[in-house]
């Protein structure tokens, strides 16, 4: 089993050694997903958020000077039956964080399954809540749930998002109690971070017990106190992917659009490094422009950038691991 030593010298690779790591992660995912890649279908439903992390144009402090919006119920329908159209099954939704999505979103998911005749995976990324909301939403139809620690060391986490770890932890236990197929992750490329810290994040997500795992290159956005920090280095974010393939071989691993964002290649990069997971945002236009995770100026995934980035790996698109196999 690797160690905090092995991973840090692996999260080190470069050149020859870093393709051979590369290759080691694409075997591993072969072994466990066969040559697919996960499409799931993404629609981001509010800017507003009450956590005022350091790193994100949509804290808290930034409220008021954002055009802020909050989809309802309704549109969170009409937006999944553009994921179906698309042969999507896996319908997603992302928000800053804010209580009244609990509501918005469970409300809207059992019209999303009818649709769906029951065979979608609603994978849900809102943040912190209370147990009983985790179970509001896993009743109404909810499967999958994204929660990123961002970072394993808990004066750091503080740092960046102002809250403990703890608190994010114990919303990660109650997910995995109420037997939501559970993901998380971490940022390469904070302040004070070195490459053992992402090492470390990496260990401490594998000892999670968690189903899918995500690491993202830092991207220094403006209106925050990191707007003027470096970006994280993509070499070892699409490291720490292919590390994260060797310790969790049935992971789902996404190829986050930070890594487009940082370098042109970067999504590619990312699936040839072993990762199995692409998302197709499906926002509507007006509100995508004002959802500032990275700021104004974002990749934005569509579908047909997904098929022809999927085909050029040799790898072909499916639908979700969670329910009966499907093709998109």
């Amino acid at each position: 089993m690797l160690d905090e030593q092995d991973v840090t010298e692996l999260l080190q690779l470069r050149g020859k050694d870093q393709e051979e790591l590369f290759a080691q992660a694409r075997a591993k995912r072969l072994e466990a997903f066969g040559s697919e890649v996960v499409v799931r279908g993404v629609t981001e439903i509010t800017n507003q958020c009450r956590v005022n992390c350091e790193f994100c144009p949509m804290r808290r402090d930034n409220t008021r000077e954002n055009s802020d919006f909050r989809l309802q119920s309704e549109l969170l329908i009409d937006t999944a039956a553009s994921v179906k159209a698309s042969g999507i099954n896996v319908v997603f939704f992302q928000a800053g964080e804010i209580p009244q999505t609990t509501r918005v979103v469970g409300e809207a998911i059992p019209g999303i399954r009818r649709l769906y005749d029951d065979n979608v995976e609603i994978l849900l990324n809102l943040g912190n809540k209370r147990r009983s909301e985790y179970e509001y939403l896993r009743e109404q139809g909810a499967t999958s749930y994204i929660l990123k620690f961002e970072t394993s060391d808990p004066r750091m986490n503080e740092q960046m998002r102002h809250e403990t770890l703890e608190s994010r932890l114990k919303c990660l236990q109650d997910l995995l109690d109420l037997g939501y197929r559970v993901g998380t992750g971490s940022i390469v490329g904070l302040p004070g971070q070195d490459v053992a810290s992402v090492a470390r994040d990496l260990l401490f997500a594998r000892d999670l017990g968690v189903h899918m795992c995500s690491v993202a290159p830092f991207i220094p956005a403006p209106n925050t106190p990191l707007a003027n920090h470096p970006a994280g280095d993509v070499e070892l974010a699409l490291n720490a992917i292919a590390v994260s393939r060797l310790l969790g071989p049935e992971w789902l691993v996404p190829a986050v659009s930070a890594l487009s964002k940082r370098a042109g290649e970067g999504q590619y990069r990312g699936l040839m490094a072993g990762a199995n997971v692409i998302t197709v945002n499906f926002t509507p236009d007006e509100q995508r422009d004002r959802y500032l995770i990275y700021g104004r100026d974002r990749f934005v995934v569509k579908r047909d950038y997904a098929s022809r980035m999927i085909a050029r790996t040799g790898l072909k698109p499916r639908g979700s691991v969670f329910l009966e196999p499907t093709t998109v």
